[in-house]
This record gives structure tokens, C-alpha cells and sequence, in this order.
């Protein structure tokens, strides 16, 4: 894994291409977020900080609310091949909740970021006692999904 110096420097994100995802990408409805919000716990961050990171087993999913994170995927031989700037109201880490696998990216919230976490008991709590979160999980994860073929391009 690709070490980044001071926590995620101007100049890593400069080696690496960030991408603004389109605006669908990652990000939930107000219905999905407010059901998060009464399962999760509020993070405000005082300083720059690894939420999660790339082939870590998954142990919660965080919403962004403001602020900036930023996606990093690194290669086979730990170098950069991708980072990403997710909007407000994006949720990070769904990939590895759903299915039950390692992180495919790290996560960095830098300081001043105000985000929520849910931990993957309260998160699968929450799936099981309201029946029309899971069709609202597969959109965001099928806008999630769009983005990253388009970024193929």
C-alpha cells in the first residue's frame, strides 16, 4: 500500500489524477441518509484521518455530509492509479458492507470533515427492519458502479 507522506499531501493527489465523480455517483437519497443517521455516529474531524483502507475487512460505512475525502485505489505494485473526490451526501464504503469483502479503496476524510458512521451490525440492523432501504442501497451502488465505467473512458 502506498504511503502518502503527510497523511494525503498536495503533492500525492498531484502524482495522481483526482476525479470529480458525477454528482449521482456514491451519493444516497435523503430517505437512505436520515435511516443512517439514527444508526450512526457522528465524526467531525479535528485532523486528516484514514477512514478505511484499501484490503482492510470492512467494519462500517461512513456518509459524508461536508468537507472533503478523498478515494485512492493503488495498483498491484502499491503505486497510485486512482483517487477520487466523493460530494456531500455520499456514502463510502457500501461496496464492502453488501458484500462482505475487503475495502477496494482507502478512504482519507481531510481535517474539517463531518461525516457519520454506521458499523456494519447497525447497518445490517437497519436493512432488516425497513424493507425499501435495500432497493435504494442498489441505486447508489448502481450509480456507484456507472461512474466508475465512465471514468474508464
Amino acid at each position: 500500500m502506498a504511503v502518502y507522506g503527510d497523511v494525503f499531501s498536495s503533492q500525492a493527489r498531484s502524482a495522481t489524477p483526482c476525479v470529480k465523480l458525477d454528482t449521482a455517483a456514491f451519493v444516497a437519497d435523503s430517505e437512505l441518509i436520515t435511516a443512517l443517521e439514527q444508526r450512526s455516529t457522528p465524526l467531525n474531524c479535528e485532523e486528516d484521518r484514514i477512514l478505511f483502507q484499501q484490503g482492510e475487512e470492512p467494519h462500517g460505512l461512513f456518509v459524508l455530509h461536508s468537507g472533503e475525502v478523498y478515494l485512492t485505489m493503488d495498483g498491484p505494485d502499491g503505486s497510485p492509479v486512482l483517487c477520487m473526490q466523493p460530494f456531500p451526501g455520499s456514502l463510502l464504503g457500501m461496496p464492502a458492507m453488501i458484500g462482505n469483502k475487503p475495502y477496494s479503496l482507502t478512504a482519507r476524510a481531510q481535517k474539517g470533515a463531518v461525516l457519520s458512521y454506521a458499523s456494519c451490525e447497525d447497518f445490517h440492523k437497519l436493512l432488516n427492519e425497513n424493507p425499501t432501504l435495500p432497493m435504494k442501497i442498489l441505486t447508489v451502488l448502481a450509480a456507484e458502479l456507472r461512474a466508475a465505467r465512465q471514468a474508464l473512458r
